[in-house]
């Protein structure tokens, strides 16, 4: 069993997960710092104190390091989606996660969001940047088609499930673009108080009311 938690170098992916989020968090801060162009896969190596080598045996090019810190730009929500319970309303749980949010969340957590929400704006102008989000996003839609199934009660493949997960996914990805936007363009962040709630009426509209209810489940 633990082999079968180990990577090819015998390391866990519990531990090759948090080596590659940390590699992202100081390849973001560079990128975000001094731009993607002026950054080398030895810039990188050197701010996370491992040899280049390394950081090319975990990503397959510099731009590509973004990812795991992008990524991590949507965890929450997929998170909450994820744990869903099914006598909530998609408003009401997002509601209570977000507010479990502001109270519990790490240092580390938010100056991730911070860090993703960076490079989801820089990849409007950086299209290798914007091959890590959009990445991003596959993923998301791909999470969403299951989690749908099963809050839907029918397989992840059906087609209805399938479009409601493209049309979910995109939602999100254009509200976490314009909301990260506005806020580094200097927004206050108090307009954007009510983000957990924008969020589920996008996704409820997206899906056509197919996604937000409380369902029943079945013994």
């Amino acid at each position: 069993m633990a082999a079968a938690k180990r990577g090819g170098n015998g390391m866990s992916e519990q531990r090759r997960h948090r080596l590659r989020l940390e590699i992202s968090r100081e390849a973001s801060r560079l990128f975000w710092d001094q731009g993607v162009d002026a950054t080398s896969g030895d810039q990188i190596a050197e701010a996370v104190g491992l040899s280049t080598r390394t950081i090319w045996r975990h990503f397959r090019s510099k731009e590509s390091c973004a990812e795991p810190i992008v990524t991590q730009g949507v965890e929450w929500e997929m998170r909450t989606l994820r744990d869903w319970p099914a006598d909530m309303s998609l408003e009401e749980r997002f509601s209570t996660e977000a507010s479990r949010f502001r109270r519990e969340a790490s240092a580390v957590e938010l100056a991730d969001t911070g860090l993703a929400m960076r490079m989801i704006r820089l990849a409007d102008t950086e299209p290798a940047l914007r091959t890590a989000w959009l990445m991003a996003c596959d993923l998301v839609e791909r999470e969403m088609a299951d989690i749908i199934a099963k809050r839907l009660g029918r397989p992840a493949d059906d087609l209805d499930v399938r479009l409601h997960a493209a049309a979910a996914s995109a939602a999100l990805r254009v509200l976490n673009e314009d909301i990260g936007a506005a806020l580094l363009d200097g927004a206050d962040p108090a307009q954007f108080a009510d983000a957990s709630e924008r969020i589920a009426r996008a996704v409820r509209r997206a899906t056509g009311g197919a996604v937000g209810d409380t369902v029943t489940v079945r013994g």
